[in-house]
Parts: structure tokens; sequence; C-alpha cells
């Protein structure tokens, strides 16, 4: 069975610009966990999931660092410090996204999807095109119904 078979092809999506709180107002009206990101052309350019949203309400770890001569050198994760501190900042979707999303195509096998979907521990992935417009979702839910 392909993604095609399965896939939610009325995604609801949300722009660049959308504040936090649309987002969270989307994700909660709608009982969702998480929303893809588009451009005005139907792009893909990120998605914004309930764990991201809750990345704003937790105070980042500082970096690994050691002292040497009184200077401090940072030598593990100061990168996901800063990103964690932009998060928390974040006040729109573009700044708050996920920029790096797992997609799939309308064609790719639905046992391959599922098996991404468990070993990266995602809830939902983008279905784009050949283009990288977004045609679909399929989300968790979706693949338990197909064994119904």
């Amino acid at each position: 069975m392909q993604v095609q078979d399965i896939m939610t092809k009325k995604v609801l999506t949300v722009r660049p610009e959308t504040t936090v709180r649309e987002v969270a107002e989307i994700l909660v009206n709608h009982k969702i966990s998480g929303v893809p990101v588009v451009e005005d052309d139907g792009r893909l350019v990120g998605i914004v999931s309930e764990g991201d949203l809750m990345s704003k309400e937790i105070l980042p770890e500082p970096p690994a660092e050691f002292c040497i001569l009184g200077a401090v050198i940072y030598y593990n994760g100061l990168r996901e410090y800063k990103d964690a501190f932009d998060r928390m900042a974040a006040n729109t979707a573009a700044a708050l996204m996920t920029k790096k999303v797992i997609t799939v195509k309308a064609y790719d096998d639905i046992s391959d999807v599922a098996r991404i979907m468990r070993d990266k521990h995602i809830k939902r992935v983008p279905v784009l095109d050949d283009e990288g417009h977004l045609i679909g979702i399929v989300s968790r839910q979706d693949i338990v119904k197909m064994l119904l």
C-alpha cells in the first residue's frame, strides 16, 4: 500500500508569519499535534509541533565548559544552547518551526513510512510532490486506521 492511499489530503497549514499563539490555538482547537509551515506557493518550509511549543517554556541547559587561567571555554552544546534561547524568544512560526523536516512522497510504501516514524520518534510526516509542494500528511493515526 502506498502513502497516497491513506494520507490526509486536506491539511491544515500555517504561514511563516503566523504567531505562536495562533499556532497553539490551531493545535488545540483541531486536536492535532503539529502543523506544516508553507510559503504562498505551497512549498513546505518547516513544521511546528507541540514539542516545539513546549520548548518555549523550558530553560536551556548551559553548554559544557571548562576554565583555563580564568577563561571559560565551551566545548560542547553551544549551538544547542543558542537555538534553545532563540526558541524561547520566538513569536512566529518561522522562528519556532523545525526546519529539517522528514518528508515522504505519495508513491512511497506505507511500511517504509511507518518504520521511519517509529525510528525517528515522529508523529506525522508531510507528503510532498516532486517540486516540494505539500500535498498531504500521514500521521500515526492514519497508519493505525489502515490496520482496521
